[in-house]
C-alpha cells in the first residue's frame, strides 16, 4: 500500500540534522529519515482490532517536529520503528475481528490514535487508565503490539499517512452522516482542546489568553466557548487569516503586534503594567489568569510565562521539544502552575465522563461547533512534499490545515463528492 513512514537511522538521522539548520529540504528529502513508497498492509494483531481504509490523514505540527528532527529523542522508546506517520484519520472500515461485531464493515470513523492498556490487551488496566486517564497509560511500551504511544507512532498498527490502518474495537468512534470528513479529521485536535480546557478547569470568569493562530490555538478558542462561555478570551496570533478565524470561533480580542509593539499591546490588553529591566525584554506587573502556549515555539514559551498573572496557570499544549533561551524565573517569582497537555482525557458532562474526541463528534453533530473552514488544504499523499511546505510556510500558503489523501478508490468516493459541495477547500494539486 502506499505510505509514507519515518525510518530511523543513525546515519541519515546525524545528517539531516546537522544539514537542515541551512537546509530545510533536507529533512523531506531521501538523505533524511521520512520514506514514500509501497509498504506491506498492517495485520490484525487480534480478533478486537478492525482494519480502515484512510479518506483522510492530517498533518499535526507534532509531525512537522517528527520529520525535521525536533523532537527530543528521550521520547524515542516511546515509539518502534519504522512506522507510517499519521494520527488524525478520517476512513472506513474494511474488515472487523470476530470480537469487534460492535464494529460495522463499511461504517465510517474516526479512530481515538491513544495506544492505552485496553488497546494493548490488557484484561486489568493500569492506575492511570483505571482512573479513565489512558493519555498517562504506563504500558505504551508493553503488551500484544511494539511500543508506541499513538497511532503514527508504532509499527504495527500503521497510521492515517497510509492507505490502510488498524485500531482496536475500543478506539472507534462512528461518524455521522451528517458530519462532514472535515469536522470528523477535526475531533482529534479539538478534543486535544478540549481535554486541555477541562485541564485547566474551566476558566469561567478569567481571562485567558491564547498564543498561536494555528490549529490548536484556534480549537483552544472553541473549546472555550463551549466549556467557559464566561472567560474573556484574548488570541496572540501572527498572520491576518489567523486573526479572523481567531473572531470566528469566539475570541474577545485578537491581537498582532510585531516586534516591539509584542509587550505594549499585550500589556494594554491585559490591563497590566510595565516594567524596564537593566537588560532584556520588558517585565509585565500583572498578565492573564491562564495562559494556554499553543504554538510550540521556545519564545511562545518564554512569552507564557512573562505574559501570565501571579498565581496563574500556564498550560502546554504546543511541542517546544527541547527549548533553549527560557527564562524560568517567573515560574518561581510569580508561583505559576505550569501544567503540561498531551493528547485528550475525559470530559466531564451531566451524563458523567466522556472522552474528548467522542464529546467533541458530538459537538459536531448536534452543529453547536464547526471547524471545517480550518481544512484549507488537501494533497494526493505522493504530493507529500508540496503538502508539508505548505502547512510549514503558513503565511505564503495561507495554510491552516493540509490533509493527505491516499490514491484509493475508497479516499477518491468519499472525497470528491464533498469537494464539488464546498468549493471554498483550496485545490492545491491535480484531481485525485
Amino acid at each position: 500500500m502506499e505510505a509514507l513512514q519515518f525510518k530511523f537511522h543513525p546515519l541519515r538521522y546525524a545528517l539531516a540534522k546537522a544539514v537542515g539548520t541551512v537546509y530545510p529540504a533536507v529533512f523531506t528529502s531521501k538523505a533524511g529519515c521520512l520514506a514514500y513508497g509501497d509498504v506491506l498492509e498492517p495485520e490484525l494483531p487480534d480478533s478486537d482490532w478492525v482494519k480502515i481504509d484512510t479518506v483522510m490523514g492530517g498533518i499535526c505540527g507534532s509531525d512537522l517536529s517528527l520529520i525535521a528532527l525536533e523532537d527530543s529523542p528521550s521520547l524515542s522508546p516511546l515509539a518502534s520503528f519504522p512506522f507510517v506517520i499519521g494520527h488524525e484519520n478520517v476512513g472506513i472500515v474494511r474488515e472487523a475481528g470476530e470480537t469487534a461485531a460492535d464494529v460495522e464493515v463499511g461504517q465510517r470513523v474516526v479512530a481515538d490514535p491513544l495506544l492505552p492498556c485496553a488497546v494493548r490487551g490488557f484484561g486489568t488496566p493500569c492506575k492511570s487508565c483505571r482512573a479513565g486517564r489512558p493519555n498517562r497509560c504506563l504500558r505504551f511500551t508493553s503488551g500484544n503490539i511494539a511500543p508506541g504511544l499513538l497511532l503514527g507512532h508504532c509499527r504495527d498498527t500503521g497510521g492515517s499517512w497510509g492507505a490502510t490502518f488498524v485500531a482496536h474495537r475500543t478506539q472507534i468512534i462512528p461518524v455521522p452522516d451528517h458530519v462532514s470528513n472535515e469536522n470528523a479529521l477535526m475531533s482529534e485536535p479539538f478534543g486535544c482542546a478540549l481535554h486541555a480546557v477541562e485541564t485547566a478547569g474551566r476558566p469561567d470568569g478569567r481571562t485567558v489568553l491564547v498564543i498561536g493562530g494555528g490549529v490548536i490555538g484556534l480549537s483552544v478558542i472553541a473549546a472555550l466557548k463551549i466549556l467557559s462561555p464566561g472567560a474573556r478570551v484574548v488570541a496572540l496570533v501572527r498572520h491576518k487569516f489567523q486573526a479572523e478565524k481567531a473572531k470566528e470561533y469566539g475570541a474577545d480580542e485578537v491581537l498582532s503586534p510585531r516586534g516591539n509593539q509584542l509587550y505594549p499591546a499585550v500589556a494594554e490588553a491585559l490591563g497590566a503594567k510595565l516594567l524596564k529591566p537593566v537588560i532584556g525584554p520588558p517585565v509585565l506587573v500583572g498578565g492573564a489568569d491562564v495562559v494556554f502556549e499553543c504554538a510550540g515555539s521556545p519564545r511562545a514559551l518564554n512569552d507564557s510565562l512573562r505574559f501570565a498573572a501571579p498565581g496563574g496557570q500556564v498550560v502546554l499544549l504546543g511541542l517546544a521539544a527541547v527549548p533553549r533561551g527560557i527564562d524560568w524565573s517567573f515560574v518561581w517569582q510569580k508561583e505559576l502552575h505550569v501544567q503540561g497537555v498531551f493528547a485528550s482525557g475525559p470530559i466531564e458532562t451531566p451524563k458523567g465522563p466522556v472522552s474528548a474526541m467522542q464529546y467533541a463528534m458530538d459537538l459536531f453533530a448536534q452543529g453547536r461547533v464547526d471547524l471545517s473552514g480550518m481544512v484549507t488544504h488537501r494533497f494526493p499523499l505522493r504530493d507529500y512534499r508540496r503538502g508539508i511546505a505548505a502547512v510549514t510556510a503558513k503565511k505564503k500558503s495561507g495554510c491552516l490545515k493540509a490533509v493527505f489523501i491516499p490514491d484509493t478508490t475508497v479516499a477518491r468516493e468519499w472525497t470528491e463528492g464533498r469537494r464539488a459541495a464546498n468549493a471554498t477547500v483550496t485545490e492545491v494539486t491535480a484531481a485525485l
